[in-house]
């Protein structure tokens, strides 16, 4: 078996510095930084833990020339871990000195570890930053769905739709009107749908659905993107207007608002790449 442990792959050395910033950033927060447990520093840990697993694996496998040996398509894996890596390390570069560095009091060595665990965070995010745009299929390229703008869209969907049920569920603030009810089961539905079309893609088995590949991404495009128009519109008016009555959290509602008009552009965009996709073809 073939070990190549020193290639010159700035994919490969992006890799790595990913590896060594996620170790660092989870092994300091964990060892002085005096977090507790629960809420967002757990989250947070889990981001640069599993960030961390995923990468490594990657990286081993490669290195190790395992990849006929592993049940996915290797062509769309690597690519969906490291923009999901990259979403997650993101995600703890902020989430993390807001809740843990700002106008709180502390020990100054556990502020210095905070301080550390923040800045390999950011390292972190840089590193899947350059290993996604190494990754992704240039123009004319044949890649994996994952590695082209669509792809990279799913992983993004998906992502922002798992920060908006944390958002809603801490307090619930979609329980008290049928509209509000009606957006989440718009944010579920589409999660869904989109984490299939990750897990189809990785597991090669587009080729199981009983229609094309392509004009089944047109139809949920379309859908979605009728969804989430709802909910952009409907959110909103329901949570802010005082004819029915604001609720929860003020701070997290507008979030959500925010991400979910982000969604719908996500998957309008995602729609426009699809229809051309089904035009090309035809």
């Amino acid at each position: 078996m073939p070990l190549t442990w020193f290639p010159s792959s700035q994919l490969l050395w992006a890799r790595v510095a990913a590896v060594l910033f996620t170790c660092t950033a989870f092994s300091v927060a964990a060892h002085g930084a005096s977090l507790g447990s629960g809420g967002m520093a757990d989250w947070c840990i889990f981001c640069w833990a599993f960030s961390f697993a995923c990468s490594l694996l990657v990286l081993l496998v490669e290195q190790c020339s395992l990849q006929p040996r592993i049940p996915v398509s290797w062509s769309n894996f690597p690519v969906t871990v490291a923009c999901y890596a990259c979403l997650l390390c993101l995600s703890a570069s902020i989430i993390f000195p807001v809740f843990f560095l700002r106008n709180h009091s502390y020990h100054s060595e556990a502020r210095d570890h905070r301080i550390a665990s923040t800045v390999f965070s950011c390292l972190a995010t840089i590193a899947y930053i350059v290993e996604v745009s190494l990754s992704k299929a240039r123009p004319g390229e044949v890649a994996g769905y994952m590695a082209t703008a669509p792809g990279l869209m799913k992983v993004c969907q998906t992502s922002v739709a798992c920060i908006i049920f944390i958002l809603v569920s801490s307090p619930v603030s979609y329980d008290y009107h049928a509209a509000l009810k009606w957006c989440m089961a718009v944010y579920c539905i589409c999660f869904i749908l989109s984490m299939a079309v990750v897990v189809l893609c990785v597991g090669e088995c587009t080729g199981c659905l009983p229609i094309p590949f392509s004009k089944f991404l047109s139809a949920y495009g379309l859908l979605a993107v009728i969804m989430y128009l709802t909910a952009t519109i409907l959110w909103p008016v329901f949570q802010f207007d005082k004819k029915y009555g604001r609720r929860g959290n003020d701070t997290n509602l507008i979030a959500v608002a925010v991400l979910t008009a982000l969604n719908f552009l996500l998957y309008l965009a995602d729609l426009a790449y699809s229809a051309r996709l089904v035009f090309i073809s035809a």
